[in-house]
């Protein structure tokens, strides 16, 4: 790495390959500083373009001035497993803790033998247009509640008597995306003090540092404490033990005759390290450790719980928590604090450099790169603006100052969480991905499968993390088997199904509630449709053989099965709702149980076009489930479109009482879906269009980023551009209103309250902003908001026929369009304003190609 510092306007040189380059100009008037960062590229990478504009960098790190005051003002820090919110107090200092396998209950019954009598009265109500009546009846349909998601617990620290009169000026927090590392430095006297925080997934372990400048000044005591049931004690004179359950009820707990929980139990083991030949440890009450002199110290937390799967009860499960904490801590007992670090870095940016997006308003020539060069140069211009600024006052002034480098932050913000709660081997991302402080969260924390779970792995694909899908895979594999009981006990069908709401156990029967979120068996087949897009962004056929298809081919026979004959030849869906929206039936009364939503019919078409599909991958086309697929396409009810142009959310158009709901079920076909396209369904989209302007722009978070993804499939970007805009808004916890949307001082996505979904909505959104992609079609620049983002580059976006893209444009034009392929030959058509080009992509070859789509250079790696 070689940096230097020129000041001035105009005429510069940067440091390239060890030679120096001149004459690059800078059209800006109000930068002083300029630094230029030479960065040898990924071999092989594939998105070594230049960068025409090499916008004026901020660092990619959340700030905040002071410590939290709200738990949304605190720094997540995650290995997909283990997480931790850190608060960043001076005097006391709190690490609010996560492992995302505490869960309320034990394995459920999901099925209900009185159903299929049920069903009938349903259908028989909704046959005869007293959907009211439905709706009331269709309760007997729903299950019992899910359980709710839990928390670990915390760390907790308290410093010396000195750390009360810190000096405020001094103090910076920060959570870096670039190493995972949250920091926090403040000044006492003439003792600056440091803490470092990361979660390794390597070492599955997280890890503190700290430090201050002078030896000897580090005094400190450090307890584990916890809402759940617990007990903490001293083991070996410098380890915590805490040990715990959860309730094995939802409410309250439930405890056996010997006074211990049904419920999965914990343990947490926090481990302490000090200076060599300074400091000494003392051991408090059993249960807390009090260090006075020492230089540095070095805490290592691991956590471990009894849960074996979701069908193993927790009271029979062999696991021994506490063993195998102590089991872990033992591993990795012996790394220094820099092994740790070094393994950490590893794993955590194989995974984040594999993507970079920079965006400027302006436009910055520089000369021509020499085509020789294995480097790429990034040039950062610094002095713009004060960069001490917080992240919650970049998020304030964003309505006036539309920051580019705010969007960049927040994309990779996302993708940051995504790697942080979501790993192989992990649970799911749930409604909170994996952080959370309450006992009882809102909406228990759950994956709910009518959009939230399905908007958490959105851009998994697209932004280059598909390891991190793998959770979700094996969470279909569990709900398939729970769900097969589902559907052959409550609906007499074959194959699986899921409803709405799940949890850890695989709960796949409809949640206890009200019909218009509860009832609604489309979830498994919404899920499905994640492993058919993980195939043609991979094209791994063996993955398609062995972990997709079997689900596919379950989640068809169900849905073969679910489908009724209905007037017209049409086959339908009764009972049927659209997620969470009521209608005002032909009668005047209030309902939300009919037939054929637009949604349940898009989701069906689009699981049966994955299947047939499929089939002719694996050469499976003549299987006599596919024959009935095949025959059962054509013959599902269409989407339509309603007397005021809009599209018809429901089989028949009735009056809407909430036109500005915060759901797009109907636009499903659109986005996510592939049904309806600007090219093969212009009518369909131009009554999308209509439907979104006719639910407004108001609504969560989560609402926001889905607005922002369908108007980007419409190729409108100055409306995608204004829902991005809608979203940057600062939330203050204090005064938040539920339904508003937003952003908290950390940049969580606000509901409110916080729930994860917006903040993986928004990066797959401002991905369909710049990529669109079939297996045999690339878009380019489909919705770029040109005078927002005049000049920019992105870096290793995927895009489906397992192709990685890198983009770059200046003055709101293309520049220049990398493409490589690790291990696959392809025919790609690449589409721009109007130009298609064919392009014949191999395996191992990087193809570059300019603005007019002419391939100028490809090289082998």
């Amino acid at each position: 790495m070689k940096e230097r510092e020129l000041k001035g306007d105009g005429a510069m040189e940067i440091l390239r390959n060890g030679r120096i380059r001149k004459n690059i100009t800078i059209n800006s008037t109000d930068c002083l500083i300029f630094r230029v960062r030479v960065r040898v590229m990924e071999k092989g990478s594939g998105w070594d373009l230049w960068n025409p504009m090499e916008t004026a960098a901020k660092p990619l790190k959340v700030t905040f001035n002071g410590a939290a005051n709200h738990w949304t003002d605190a720094l997540p820090i995650g290995n997909g497993r283990l997480g931790a919110m850190v608060w960043g107090g001076v005097a006391s200092e709190t690490l609010q803790l996560n492992d995302d396998t505490l869960w309320t209950g034990t394995p459920g019954n999901y099925t209900n033998p009185n159903a299929p009598e049920a069903l009938l009265e349903v259908r028989k109500l909704v046959d005869n247009g007293k959907y009211a009546e439905a709706t009331e009846a269709a309760i007997k349909l729903t299950g019992n509640l899910a359980e709710v998601y839990q928390l670990l617990g915390d760390i907790k620290l308290e410093f010396d008597a000195s750390h009360i009169t810190y000096a405020e000026e001094t103090y910076h927090r920060e959570l870096d995306l670039d190493t995972a590392t949250v920091r926090v430095k403040y000044s006492v006297g003439d003792v600056e003090f440091t803490r470092e925080h990361f979660a390794s997934n390597p070492d599955q372990v997280i890890v503190t540092k700290i430090s201050g400048s002078k030896p000897g000044c580090l005094s400190f005591s450090v307890s584990l404490d916890s809402k759940l049931d617990h007990h903490s004690y001293i083991n070996d004179k410098n380890q915590v033990i805490m040990e715990g359950f959860c309730p094995g009820e939802r409410f309250p707990p439930a405890r056996d005759a010997n006074g211990n929980s049904k419920g999965i139990k914990f343990s947490a083991v926090l481990d302490l390290q000090i200076s060599d030949g300074r400091g000494v440890i003392h051991v408090l009450d059993d249960k807390k450790l009090s260090i006075e002199g020492s230089d540095w110290a070095i805490l290592l937390l691991v956590a471990s719980s009894s849960f074996d799967g979701p069908f193993m009860k927790p009271l029979d499960s062999k696991r021994n928590p506490t063993a195998e904490s102590i089991s872990a801590l033992k591993r990795i007992r012996d790394l220094s604090y820099s092994d740790l670090y070094a393994h950490h870095l590893d794993d955590y940016q194989n995974l984040f450099h594999r993507l970079s997006l920079q965006l400027a308003k302006r436009s910055i020539s520089v000369g021509s790169l020499d085509k020789n060069a294995s480097a790429a140069t990034d040039l950062y211009l610094e002095g713009c603006k004060d960069y001490t600024v917080s992240t919650a006052e970049r998020v304030k002034s964003f309505q006036t100052d539309e920051d580019p480098s705010l969007v960049e932050l927040l994309f990779q913000y996302g993708r940051y969480l995504l790697i942080s709660c979501s790993r192989p081997g992990t649970q799911v991302a749930n409604l909170q991905g994996l952080w959370n402080n309450e006992l009882h969260p809102k909406w228990d924390g759950a994956p709910h499968l009518n959009i939230n779970l399905e908007m958490n792995y959105w851009p998994s694909l697209p932004c280059n993390l598909s390891e991190c899908q793998e959770p979700l895979f094996d969470f279909i594999s569990s709900l398939s088997i729970n769900g097969r009981k589902t559907a052959e006990v409550n609906y007499e069908a074959s194959g699986w199904v899921v409803h709405h709401k799940s949890d850890i156990w695989a709960k796949t029967s409809a949640d206890q509630g009200n019909v218009d979120w509860a009832l609604w068996p489309m979830g498994g087949a919404w899920l499905c449709t994640h492993l058919w897009d993980h195939y043609t962004y991979t094209l791994d056929k063996d993955f398609l053989k062995v972990k997709a298809y079997p689900l596919l081919e379950g989640c068809a026979c169900f849905l073969l099965d679910w489908l009724i004959e209905g007037c017209g030849g049409y086959l339908e869906t009764n009972p049927s709702t659209s997620p969470e929206h009521d209608f005002v039936a032909p009668d005047g009364k209030s309902a939300s149980v009919s037939y054929s939503s637009t949604m349940d019919m898009a989701i069906i078409k689009e699981v049966f076009s994955a299947v047939v599909s499929a089939s002719e991958v694996l050469g499976r086309k003549e299987d006599y489930l596919v024959e009935r697929v095949h025959k059962a396409l054509p013959r599902l009810y269409p989407t339509k479109i309603a007397r005021d142009g809009s599209i018809m959310e429901w089989a028949q158009d009735f009056e809407d009482p909430d036109v500005h709901h915060r759901h797009l079920s109907h636009l499903y076909g659109l986005f996510p879906g592939h049904t309806i396209t600007v090219e093969n369904t212009p009518d369909l989209c131009k009554a999308a269009e209509a439907s979104l302007y006719k639910r407004g722009e108001d609504g969560p978070g989560w609402s926001t980023t889905w607005k922002t993804a369908l108007w980007a499939r419409l190729y409108n970007s100055n409306n995608a551009y204004r829902m991005v805009k809608k979203l940057i808004k600062l939330v203050d916890p204090d005064f938040e209103r539920p339904f508003e949307g937003g952003l908290y001082g950390n940049l969580f996505a606000a509901h409110p309250p916080f729930q994860i979904d917006a903040n993986f909505g928004f990066i797959a959104a401002v991905s369909e902003m710049l990529i669109q992609s079939t297996i045999e079609d690339l878009y380019l620049l489909p919705a770029l908001p040109r005078d927002k983002w005049t000049d920019g580059c992105v870096k290793g976006l995927r895009a489906r026929g397992g192709v990685t893209v890198s983009i770059c444009w200046k003055d709101s034009n293309l520049h220049e369009v990398g493409l490589w392929s690790k291990d696959q030959n392809s025919l790609k058509i690449l589409h721009y304003r109007g130009t298609v080009v064919t392009a014949n992509i191999l395996s191992g070859i990087v193809y570059t190609f300019n603005s007019q789509l002419k391939c100028v250079k490809k090289y082998s790696v």
